[in-house]
């Protein structure tokens, strides 16, 4: 599988989002699957999928501590488009055992609490939706992060033994503004109030104009702003 980055990213050069989805899961049957977090990139990606009615699990991590917008957000794209979206939730042990040991918001008291408390809701079920997975589509975008500028269209993910494939990640902001508004794709109406990119509820701040995309995540730390679903990738 990990060789197959390098044709891919070849092979699927100028092909249309849509027609290099239908090749992978010709290829994969049953074995593709799409991440959704509910953004505005991912609301993109769901949409082209349902409405060529690509043959792709899409599936959303949730991890009890969302938005009330997030979760209205779900509905809405469950019903415009009456597909299926299965969601994964972290193991209620798990989250028993944190809270117990170490509170509600132990996530502030350092960085790898914080990536503690990311793993047990966002990881580990993470590694549960992408069993008998091939290829793993994300809406990763090169602007969103210094750390995500070296990315390509396709890597190969060590951690998940998956390949990954990034659809609009060399889109811009404004492309991405710019198919919602020409297909009418629902999206978090939290995007209108400063909040670019969103995630828990504890853990997401509003931004001003002149912050970067995700300085509103963790916005205490002075870290990678990464949650450790895109950690370990390799391009060959």
């Amino acid at each position: 599988m990990k060789e197959k980055v390098e044709e891919y990213n070849s092979r699927f050069s100028g092909l249309s989002i849509g027609e290099v989805i239908d090749s992978l899961t010709q290829e994969f049957p049953a074995q593709v699957k799409f991440s959704s977090a509910f953004g505005q990139e991912d609301q993109v990606i769901a949409d082209i999928i349902f409405r060529k009615q690509l043959a792709v699990e899409v599936f959303t991590l949730d991890t009890g501590r969302l938005f009330p917008e997030t979760y209205d957000l779900m509905e809405k794209t469950r019903v415009r488009y009456k597909q299926e979206i299965t969601t994964y939730f972290p193991k209620s042990e798990d989250v028993e055992s944190l809270v117990s040991e170490k509170g509600f918001f132990s996530f502030y008291e350092s960085v790898e609490n914080r990536k503690e408390c990311c793993y047990i809701r966002k990881v580990a079920p993470l590694k549960r939706a992408l069993r008998n997975t091939k290829v793993w589509i994300t809406g990763l975008r090169a602007a969103q992060s210094d750390n995500r500028q070296n990315l390509e269209l396709f890597e190969w993910d060590e951690g998940n033994q998956v390949i990954k494939y990034n659809p609009i990640l060399n889109w811009s902001y404004e492309a991405i503004l710019t198919y919602l508004d020409e297909y009418k794709v629902p999206y978090n109406t939290l995007h209108n109030k400063g909040f670019i990119s969103i995630g828990c509820q504890p853990c997401t701040r509003a931004i001003s104009t002149d912050e970067p995309a995700r300085a509103g995540r963790w916005w205490w730390e002075n870290s990678q702003k990464e949650c450790g679903l895109h950690a370990v990738t390799i391009k060959k």
